[in-house]
């Protein structure tokens, strides 16, 4: 008798929370729908940028690519002879060489700038914007290349490392402008960062070779005397001894 009786209130139980589930619904149905138009939506949504991303991406890598086919191109002197039937140079389907390094960059700056610009964010705009960068640099167009290494920083991150070289560009950029101060600013900031892509003992050295211009021989002395004690293997060692012994005399 107690089996039967328990057997009852379990198919009451039941019952009764089935019916409380459909009432719920009922009651829930046009919020419950809109939840599950929100939800498609969102999906259809992260599709639909992934699509685009990674057309994006390969637009850029693209972009990137036409633009480093003019910074990579040789550069041959006018009358040079032996370099018949060599690669493209300033555009891809185009033939021959650069007769001048500046040439080569002045064709190299507009296609790197475009793809930069057309791609921002993206791995290959990123690139594109460091070595315009460099680019522009090497032209002797110090304000622009400062600005532009600072934007790869920027959309790069400070310790990522295109960022990490960017800030390394930056102040050899502002060295070779003559902005020393500055220069010795950006070399002093990453000497102290928590940064494994930097290179200390590269920095130590610019940093040093700065103070030296600067005439501040105690400056350069610490820098010069931190290679020599914590980095003795670094290439810049014998550089450094050599430097110190000058200072002394």
């Amino acid at each position: 008798m107690k089996r039967i009786e328990r057997k009852h209130l379990k198919e009451n139980d039941l019952a009764y929370t089935l019916e409380s589930a459909r009432d719920y619904l009922e009651r829930r149905q046009k919020t419950i729908g809109l939840v599950a138009v929100v939800v498609v939506v969102a999906v259809v949504g992260a599709l639909g940028f992934n699509l685009w991303r990674s057309r994006s991406a390969v637009a850029g890598d693209r972009a990137l690519a036409e633009a480093m086919v003019a910074l990579n191109a040789q550069v041959v002197p006018a009358g040079v002879e032996g370099f018949e039937g060599v690669p493209a140079a300033a555009a891809i389907g185009a033939t021959g060489t650069f007769a001048t390094e500046e040439a080569k960059l002045n064709a190299a700056v507009p296609k790197l700038k475009a793809a930069a610009d057309a791609h921002p964010g993206t791995s290959a705009g990123i690139q594109a914007r460091y070595h315009l960068a460099g680019a522009l640099a090497a032209l002797g167009r110090h304000d622009e290349a400062i600005a532009t290494f600072d934007q790869v920083v920027s959309q790069a991150g400070a310790t990522s490392l295109y960022g990490t070289m960017a800030r390394l560009g930056k102040a050899d950029a502002q060295a070779r402008a003559g902005q020393i101060d500055a220069a010795i600013e950006s070399w002093k900031g990453m000497t102290t960062a928590n940064d494994e892509n930097i290179p200390v003992d590269a920095v130590l050295i610019q940093l040093a070779r700065a103070y030296v211009q600067k005439g501040n021989a105690d400056e350069a002395r610490k820098a010069f005397t931190e290679i020599v004690d914590k980095h003795p293997d670094s290439p810049y060692s014998p550089e450094a001894r050599e430097e110190l012994e000058n200072l002394k005399g």
